[in-house]
C-alpha cells in the first residue's frame, strides 16, 4: 500500500443511505456496472472493490487477491460470471492470476459445447480441475508450494450456479419475514469441518494448529475455537508444510499431495423475487464478519459502491483490531433487480435499510 501506518489508503465508510461520504477516488475506488439478463426479466448492477492488505514487515507486497466479471459470458445474453480469487505461497499472485484467466477459458469450452447449460455441476467440476491440472504444466508459474482458492457465482437466467474451492465465499441476502436474511451459497473448505478434516487425514495430512505443531498445545486435541487463537491447519506427516487453513485449493503440488483437492463443491438455486442481492469475497472479509454480518451492511445501501466501500473499510478495521496486519480484501456485489419494475426494486432496498437502521 505503500503507507507508513496503511491508513491513507483505507477506504472511508459511507454514512447509511445511497448517498453518504465516499473514501479515495469515490465510493472507496469501488467500480460499478450493469448488465440485463433479458431470458429471465431481470438486470444485475454490480460492484467491485479490491484493497490490498497491509504487511509491515513486507512493505511492497503485492496483493495475491484477483477477480473476473464477465458479463454476457461466452456470448450469451444470459450468463454473467462474478469470480474472486485468493492465492497463497510465494507465487500466490501468480496462481491467482492464471486462475482468472484459466477458468473462464474452460468454462466457456463447456458452454459452447452445450455441457455448462445441460449441467452447470459436472462443467464447473471440469473447469476446476482443468485449471489446477494447467496450472501444474504452465511453464511460468510455480505452484510448487503455492496456489489459489477459487469462488465463482454464474447467473444463468433465473438460475444462479455457485463453485467453490477453498475458504471465500459467496452470500445471498434474501428478503424474508420482514427482513434481509444470509443464505450461504458456498461452504468454507476448512479443517473446522469434520467431514473436511477425516478427509485430508486419510490422505496423510495432520491437522493441527501452529500452537500444537510447536508443542504449546496437545497435538491430539481438536478443541479448535473459531476466531479464538490460530486455526487448525494441514500439514504433511513429516515436514512443516504445507500449513493451509483450508482443504481445497487450484494449484499447490504440496498441499495436493496430503489431501487438499481442486474439486469445488457446487451449488444452484433458483432466483426467486426474494432474492435481492448476493456477494462473492474473500476470507480477508470474512476472517471477522459472518455471513450475516455482510449481508446486513449491503442491505443498507442501494449503491453497491457504497457498500463495498463499508465492508472493506469495517473489515480492514477488524483485522487490525486482532492482528498487526490485514489481509487483501476484494468484493463483488451483485443486486438483482426486476427489469420491469423499477419502482417495486427501490420499494424492496427502502424497506430492507429500514429494517436495518
Amino acid at each position: 500500500m505503500g503507507c507508513a501506518q496503511g491508513k491513507c489508503c483505507l477506504p472511508r465508510p459511507p454514512g447509511r443511505g445511497s448517498g453518504g461520504g465516499r473514501g479515495p477516488g469515490g465510493h472507496g475506488g469501488a467500480t460499478l456496472g450493469r448488465a440485463e439478463v433479458p431470458g429471465a426479466g431481470l438486470v444485475v448492477e454490480y460492484a467491485t472493490l479490491a484493497v490490498a492488505g497491509l504487511y509491515p514487515d513486507s512493505p511492497g507486497r503485492e496483493s495475491q487477491d484477483a477477480h473476473l466479471v464477465a458479463t454476457r459470458f461466452a456470448g450469451d445474453p444470459d450468463l454473467h460470471l462474478f469470480a474472486v480469487f485468493d492465492g497463497h505461497g510465494a507465487a500466490g499472485a501468480a496462481c491467482a492470476g492464471f486462475a482468472r484467466e484459466a477458468l473462464p477459458r474452460l468454462l466457456a469450452a463447456a458452454a459452447g459445447a452445450g455441457s455448462l447449460a445441460a449441467d452447470p455441476a459436472a462443467a464447473f467440476r471440469e473447469a476446476m480441475l482443468g485449471a489446477n491440472a494447467e496450472m501444474h504444466a504452465a511453464p511460468g508459474v510455480d505452484d510448487s508450494m503455492s496456489g489459489t482458492t477459487a469462488v465463482a457465482a454464474l447467473v444463468a437466467g433465473g438460475a444462479l450456479h455457485v463453485a467453490n474451492v477453498g475458504d471465500s465465499r459467496a452470500v445471498a441476502g434474501v428478503w424474508r419475514a420482514g427482513r434481509v436474511v444470509a443464505e450461504d451459497l458456498s461452504w468454507d473448505q476448512t479443517p473446522f469441518r469434520a467431514d473436511e478434516r477425516a478427509r485430508v487425514k486419510a490422505c496423510g495430512a495432520r491437522v493441527m494448529s501452529v500452537e500444537q505443531v510447536e508443542g504449546m498445545r496437545d497435538p491430539e486435541s481438536e478443541g479448535w475455537v473459531p476466531d479464538e487463537g490460530d486455526p487448525p491447519r494441514v500439514w504433511a506427516r513429516d515436514g512443516l508444510y504445507p500449513g493451509t487453513a483450508f482443504t481445497r485449493s487450484l494449484g499447490d503440488l504440496a498441499a495436493e499431495a496430503v489431501g487438499v483437492i481442486a474439486e469445488p463443491e457446487v451449488k444452484s438455486v433458483e432466483i426467486t423475487p426474494a432474492h435481492l442481492f448476493f456477494v462473492v469475497a474473500s476470507d480477508g472479509v470474512f476472517e471477522f464478519l459472518s455471513s450475516q454480518e455482510v449481508v446486513d451492511m449491503v442491505a443498507m445501501y442501494q449503491d453497491p459502491r457504497d457498500a463495498c466501500s463499508a465492508i472493506a473499510a469495517e473489515s480492514y478495521k477488524l483485522w487490525l483490531e486482532h492482528e498487526n496486519r490485514t489481509d487483501d480484501i476484494t468484493i463483488i456485489i451483485v443486486h438483482i433487480r426486476d427489469s420491469e419494475n423499477v419502482l417495486q426494486g427501490a420499494t424492496k432496498w427502502t424497506m430492507a435499510a429500514s429494517a436495518h437502521q
